[in-house]
């Protein structure tokens, strides 16, 4: 009868040892920012919820829609980021736009936008553009050179 138990030993005598590791590089190339993606996906969907939150929902009904449209755009680069890395980094300088974006948006979308309103916009704008900063950044870094 033929020895069919698998016996563990080196995979280093393995025929595809080269690609395996290669292709497991690869795979884990874009993960330098796996921390950032969570903050992410968080800072979007407070953006999408914060009309409800802060109750801003009467007094700038223009921005409720633009906070639950722009938080869902920023969710979903952070699932983005989590399920495809290496294809999605590109898009961190999008992030830091759509932060731009939302830090001006009060006077733009708004109308007569007050102090709360404001610093809330201001604060999810300023920490869109230093997370997609640092998903630039470290996208830059983790690129291979040719």
């Amino acid at each position: 009868m033929a020895n069919v138990s698998h016996t563990r030993g080196d995979i280093a005598s393995h025929p595809d040892v080269s690609e395996m590791q290669a292709r497991y590089a690869r795979m884990l190339g874009g993960r330098d920012v796996a921390l950032v993606d969570g903050p992410v996906f968080l800072l979007g969907l407070y953006c999408a919820v914060s009309p409800w939150i802060l109750h801003y929902t009467t007094s700038q009904p223009a921005l409720v829609p633009h906070n639950l449209i722009v938080g869902i755009a920023i969710g979903l680069l952070a699932l983005g980021f989590t399920r495809a890395p290496e294809r999605m980094y590109g898009l961190s300088w999008a992030m830091s736009a759509l932060g731009v974006w939302m830090i001006v948006s009060p006077w733009i979308v708004g109308d007569g936008p007050d102090k709360g309103v404001i610093l809330n916009n201001v604060i999810i704008g300023g920490l869109a553009v230093l997370l997609g900063l640092v998903c630039a950044g470290t996208a830059a870094k983790s690129t291979p050179k040719p």
